[in-house]
């Protein structure tokens, strides 16, 4: 859960702009000998009410880094994967699928937040250094902001702070006590 769960953990209160209140996880040691988990499961609950799963393993034989994402509410669904990062895909219920790519020309159809990021046109990909450049961008920007004795924008503002980092080390804590535990919810505790 240290390697893979804490980003997706992560990612998904970004995504859904709730927060983990309660787990319940399994971990395993699939290989023999092998000192921490490799493999694990873990039932989540967030604070608006939505609840999740989040499974990460490193025994998963062919998969590569396949971290992906779905999110489903009353009217249709999203996923996104990360081996295929500039497209997310939009589930209806009553229409068909719609898939948006990313792209720095698609202005008028993605959020201030995805163009603000978004360096090339559509079609060239983006991918996973992209998003670490995003990161130190925003940062530098918002430093500069700071250091004018400006405001920086709300889009400047979109990175991970300490509160996140604190948030993904207590998720890694969170679930290894869930898994010791006979207790089938865990209330997260930073």
């Amino acid at each position: 859960m240290g390697d893979i769960g804490t980003h997706a953990a992560h990612l998904s209160e970004y995504i859904t702009g709730a927060q983990i209140t309660h787990l319940c996880a399994d971990l395993n040691a699939m290989v023999p000998g092998r000192m921490l988990d490799d493999d694990g499961n873990v039932l989540l609950k967030f604070s608006n009410g939505a609840h999740g799963v989040l499974m990460a393993s490193q025994v998963a034989a062919g998969e590569e880094n396949a971290l992906k994402i779905r999110v489903y509410g009353e009217k249709g669904g999203i996923e996104w994967a990360q081996h295929e990062p500039n497209t997310l895909l939009v589930k209806w219920l009553d229409a068909p699928t719609q898939i948006l790519r990313a792209g720095g020309n698609y202005g008028d159809r993605l959020s201030s937040y995805a163009t603000m990021n978004c360096r090339t046109p559509g079609g060239h990909p983006e991918g996973y250094l992209e998003a670490f450049a995003n990161i130190y961008h925003n940062f530098a920007k918002t430093l500069s902001a700071r250091i004018d004795g400006t405001e920086p924008t709300k889009e400047e503002l979109d990175f991970p702070g300490v509160a996140d980092g604190i948030r993904g080390m207590a998720f890694i804590d969170n679930v290894v006590a869930s898994a010791q535990s006979d207790i089938k919810w865990t209330e997260y505790k930073i």
